[in-house]
């Protein structure tokens, strides 16, 4: 690793249910890559049907302090965790977040309400812009609620319809959104997201891009959270040194990690 503070501030355990290897594991791996920081952020979707986080978060949060005492001088160890659609469920996020004690927590959406998954929508069946501007919409709810630390991939949708589906969209049509998103975390103090797993899919690029990253800073950005969403041991840290390249040359000097909720300053150095 070319940088000093790697932070890898979004994976996922077993605990996910699209996850492979246990918290160990996903540590171990961190360790020898030489990462500072590691947040396990397990998939909680709250809108689905058969999502009990009264199952979900004890037994994760059980294995990640056993990973924080077993790794202690090795690696922080940071308690996550990735919300995803919890605009649907503002009510249950609400009693989690206050039941249940998290370092950090990934704010996201992967499927409009009373939908698939965006990976598994078949897009010639949808006006591409109008299901755009509902994610969009979405997400510009969640930043106004603003239970959260970091906005998850900002164009997670653009993972199928552009990369992987090959429909052009001129996202121009919603920069006055992303722009209003983009101010709300300013003025919430949030994060944003450099999601590095893009950069091994068929889009070949973080999500957001380099070219949102730098609006965000355009309009008074402060905080950037870096994470490979690895879902393998071996996945973890891959591509956060160019997540921190992209940071760095649109002006951020520091990434943070959380802890307790709150920002820690990590220099690119």
């Amino acid at each position: 690793m070319k940088y000093n503070n790697i932070a890898d501030t979004h994976t996922h355990s077993i605990h996910s249910f699209d996850g492979n290897h246990p918290c160990r594991a996903l540590c171990e791996s961190a360790v020898e890559k030489g990462a500072k920081y590691i947040a396990i952020t397990d998939h909680c979707d709250i809108d689905g049907k058969d999502m009990d986080i009264d199952t979900l978060c004890p037994a994760q949060l059980k294995d990640i302090a056993e990973c924080q005492k077993e790794f202690d001088g090795k690696i922080k160890v940071l308690k996550g965790i990735e919300i995803g659609q919890g605009i649907y469920r503002k009510e249950e996020t609400e009693r989690l977040l206050s039941t249940y004690d998290y370092d950090f927590v990934l704010g996201s959406l992967h499927n409009l309400e009373n939908m698939e998954d965006f990976f598994f929508l078949d897009y010639s069946q949808y006006d591409i812009y109008e299901l755009l501007g509902r994610y969009f919409d979405g997400l510009l709810e969640l930043c106004q609620w603003g239970a959260f630390d970091s906005l998850a991939h900002l164009t997670y949708p653009l993972r199928y319809i552009v990369a992987r589906e090959k429909i052009n969209v001129d996202m121009t049509k919603f920069a006055d959104r992303i722009d209003t998103i983009f101010s709300l975390l300013v003025e919430k103090d949030k994060a944003l997201e450099i999601n590095t797993s893009g950069l091994f899919m068929d889009m070949k690029d973080t999500l957001p891009n380099i070219s949102f990253v730098k609006r965000f800073k355009e309009l008074g950005g402060k905080y950037i959270t870096v994470g490979s969403d690895s879902h393998f041991a071996e996945k973890v840290c891959r591509g956060i040194e160019t997540g921190y390249d992209i940071a760095k040359e649109c002006g951020f000097d520091f990434v943070v990690a959380f802890e307790n909720r709150q920002p820690v300053i990590l220099p690119i150095e």
